[in-house]
């Protein structure tokens, strides 16, 4: 991630609610010949570990290599940025458009789980994380064991043990008090602008 220190995010609990209230992911893993493959995913941070779970038939799952690098892009709210709202354009005109937006990335190892009894504590786990807002929560128990056990069969257990936490919010930081200020006057109320406002990583892209 190119992270110039006005874009830097290092709040840790900021970082980790943005994560936590996004709830899903991209995964990035390289195979043996080396080639990317990217799936979205829910999962679940918790400490140094994020939990999920892919088919078996996703290509990407037969193609992860166990204990290599990996890489998790949590997005955030994002949008184009016009030069003319910019006091600048009408002072002296060098400026230029622009993409604004905020994002957090995860690093670590994958690692593959197949036994049963883990992938059926991951996938409670990521259940139970998902509908804690409902009024009434369906549970993994709700169904019955023997379908889920079948279900089980065809999802692999992923865990990324996490070395490297980044995160970015391009906002603007970078520009005269006026050009924010005509930014902020232009965009319309939602996530971008109120990570705008702030500075911070905003409410995640769902």
């Amino acid at each position: 991630m190119y992270l110039p220190a006005h874009t830097a995010v290092e709040d840790r609990p900021q970082i980790e609610a943005f994560v936590r209230q996004a709830a899903v992911a991209s995964l990035v893993t390289v195979g043996a010949d080396g080639a990317p493959d990217a799936t979205t995913l829910p999962v679940l941070w918790e400490g140094d570990r994020v939990i999920a779970h892919i088919a078996r038939a996703n290509p990407q799952c037969e193609r992860m290599v166990d204990g290599a690098a990996a890489l998790l892009v949590v997005r955030g709210p994002d949008g184009y940025i016009t030069p003319s709202w910019y006091a600048s354009k009408a002072e002296h005109g060098r400026v230029v458009p622009t993409w604004n937006y905020t994002e957090v990335q995860l690093r670590g190892t994958i690692h593959l789980h197949e036994d049963p009894e883990w992938v059926l504590d991951a996938v409670t786990a990521l259940t139970s994380h998902h509908e804690s807002q409902r009024e009434s929560p369906w549970a993994v128990s709700d169904a019955p064991e023997k379908y889920v056990r079948t279900r089980l069969r065809a999802i692999t257990g992923l865990e990324v043990r996490v070395t490297d936490v980044r995160a970015k919010a391009k906002v603007s930081r970078d520009k005269p008090e006026a050009d924010q200020a005509g930014v902020l006057a232009h965009l319309p109320d939602g996530p971008l602008r109120r990570a705008q406002e702030t500075g911070g990583l905003g409410a995640p892209q769902r």
